[in-house]
């Protein structure tokens, strides 16, 4: 599955792509895909804080729970609902399925985060393909 070019990416397999100043976050398919099937999202609560490079919930599936990573410091402006009923929602369409949204407090760390080309090759060189 090719990763989306106007998204950026994070060594732990976060993705973001930024509208303004809102990012929408996800996981992406390589994340999923080693997950497994998943069957719960824990997520902060709209107005929570969360800090780059810092976990901000986790995500459970049939094989492991695994945290997840905020790509960018700031606010959380939304969450996704529908992951409350329907988690499998993310191994169906990683990369159109958000988890939250965050209003950036500092911009200039979308910019640091790795390119599409750039996670690519990271992941290639962590599996050895």
């Amino acid at each position: 599955m090719p990763y989306p070019a106007n998204y950026r990416y994070t060594r732990e397999h976060e993705w973001i792509s930024l509208d303004g100043t809102i990012g929408t976050i996800g996981i992406t398919d390589y994340a999923q895909n080693s997950l497994g099937d998943i069957v719960y999202v824990d997520v902060p609560k709209v107005g929570d804080s969360v800090t780059a490079n810092a976990t901000f919930g986790s995500v459970e599936s049939v094989k492991a729970v695994s945290d997840l990573f905020s790509p960018v410091s700031g606010k959380v402006t939304a969450i996704n609902e529908a992951l409350k009923t329907e988690p499998d929602k993310i191994n169906a369409a990683p990369h159109e399925t958000w988890i939250i949204k965050v209003e950036l407090s500092n911009p200039a760390e979308f910019n640091s985060l790795l390119d599409a080309a750039a996670y690519e090759k990271f992941i290639s060189e962590e599996t050895g393909s």
